[in-house]
């Protein structure tokens, strides 16, 4: 291209990019670049100037070339696709009238800090340093899909509208960053995709508000790796998280978070493995919590933050934070969409019994019977029942002696009150209430009263209701050391 054929703005610019020098087309007041329509040709500039500029500008003995505009409207198709630019690009402040696109190019470094696009379509891109596009307005979808960025990836405080049905708002999948994904403040209307995107810092969604929709998918995240933290406080998220199969090292931040989705999972964590999953400190989750499969060091999960229905099957965690009573954690375990599931109660118990508190540890497991109760057929209900009644399924072995004792007294008064005829008068021994009672209950020990003695009538049946509590409290309570001895 000639530089006899451009606008004085163009010549401006063209002459600027050997030395790497800022054009600003900024007035004094603060602009705003989304109304960059009506800005008039002092500060125009064809997209087919800036793609000559970065493919074919002539360069200067001992500058640096750098294309560093500001404020400009662009107008036509920056089109870079396949271009291989050696030069940092910065274009902020912009109002772009056509998507950019900027498929499977490869850049040293971009800039659109705080310019409105239509959208922008750079899949596969290839970025040998920084992204950013901070506080960008995007009226269409942003496709970064299968991007490479050596760098960090910028994203803070940028927008982006509802795109077409049918297509993510932010495309982020297969992406790698060779630093952070930067976007605290970010917004968006439709769905941010980040299934199998590789981050080797951190990702940073404070504050962010994603709004999909009820039932729709919000932040949909499987398989994504990330070396450092994702964190989402103070989030604000209409429609469901998905992160099956994710790999996180870091922590999992999503305290003061809103999430949303009801009638349908709100988070969706199964299969992923999490250093640190911290839910605390916000409204309780408006859908279910579906942490099926996962595997947890620290699960930082506060009561009041638990939604009304939980999936918790095969969830394996180390250390379950703040120290709560059983009770409080029972309450979770009870909202288990598939009902009874036995896993769920023994990490629960097992999480008691490392920081050693064992009466909470019994208690979880005291309700797990009683939750599986409710599962056998009447027989076994009806032994559960009885005990649950004596020794508490054997995590309330004492109980049992208040029975015995209360027994011996009846069997003891009733038989001083009556007492039975000898079999053999002359070989039977001086008849004893409180021994003969206790021969009666309990079916090992002898003394040898029962056998040199038979009651009739009314007594004979209570020496039968004696020996059927009798064997059914000596069952349980050998059931309640056994469990006592082996700390289950």
């Amino acid at each position: 291209m000639e530089i006899d054929d451009m606008t004085p703005a163009e010549e401006r610019v063209w002459r600027a990019f050997p030395r790497g020098q800022d054009v600003d087309f900024r007035g004094p007041a603060d602009e705003d670049p989304a109304r960059g329509a009506h800005w008039g040709p002092e500060r125009t500039v064809r997209a087919a100037v800036v793609r000559a500029l970065l493919l074919s500008a002539p360069q200067e003995d001992g500058e640096t070339a750098a294309l560093r505009l500001a404020g400009a409207r662009i107008t036509g198709v920056l089109n870079l696709q396949y271009a291989d630019i050696d030069h940092a690009v910065r274009l902020s402040d912009c109002f772009f009238e056509n998507v950019p696109v900027l498929y499977a190019a490869r850049l040293r470094q971009l800039n659109l800090r705080g310019s409105a696009l239509l959208g922008v379509d750079a899949a596969t891109l290839r970025v040998d340093g920084v992204l950013r596009m901070s506080d960008c307005l995007f009226d269409g979808p942003v496709r970064l899909g299968g991007a490479q960025i050596s760098g960090a990836l910028f994203m803070d405080g940028a927008e982006i509208d509802e795109p077409p049905t049918g297509q993510p708002a932010l495309q982020l999948n297969h992406v790698t960053v060779g630093d952070g994904l930067s976007a605290p403040g970010l917004r968006t209307r439709g769905e941010v995709r980040l299934t199998g995107a590789s981050v080797a810092g951190s990702i940073d969604l404070n504050g962010a508000r994603l709004h999909a929709g009820t039932g729709e998918v919000a932040l949909d995240a499987e398989t994504l790796t990330v070396q450092g933290d994702a964190l989402l406080r103070e989030a604000d998220v209409l429609g469901w998280i998905g992160l099956r199969g994710a790999r996180i090292a870091g922590r999992l931040d999503l305290s003061h978070a809103r999430l949303a989705n009801p009638g349908d999972a709100a988070l969706r964590a199964s299969s992923c493995t999490i250093g640190e999953l911290w839910v605390r400190k916000g409204p309780p989750m408006e859908g279910t919590l579906n942490l099926r499969r996962a595997q947890v060091d620290v699960l930082f999960l506060e009561p009041e933050t638990v939604p009304g229905e939980v999936l918790l099957n095969s969830l394996v965690y180390t250390s379950l934070t703040p120290h709560e009573p059983a009770e409080r954690r029972l309450a979770m375990l009870e909202r288990d969409g598939e009902g009874y599931v036995p896993h769920a109660y023994e990490q629960l118990t097992a999480a008691y019994r490392r920081i050693g508190d064992d009466p909470a540890a019994r208690l979880v497991q005291l309700a797990k019977q009683r939750r599986r109760r409710g599962t056998l057929p009447w027989y076994g209900r009806l032994w559960g029942h009885v005990q649950d009644a004596t020794v508490g399924y054997g995590f309330r072995p004492l109980r049992a002696a208040g029975w015995l004792a209360s027994l011996l007294v009846i069997g003891s008064l009733a038989y001083t009150l009556h007492h039975p005829a000898p079999l053999k008068a002359d070989e039977a021994p001086q008849f004893n209430p409180v021994f003969y009672t206790l021969d009666l209950l309990l079916p090992v020990i002898s003394f040898g009263q029962e056998a040199a003695f038979a009651p009739t009538d009314g007594y004979q049946w209570l020496s039968y209701a004696l020996v059927l509590t009798g064997w059914i409290l000596a069952t349980t309570v050998v059931t309640g050391i056994t469990r006592t001895v082996s700390r289950q």
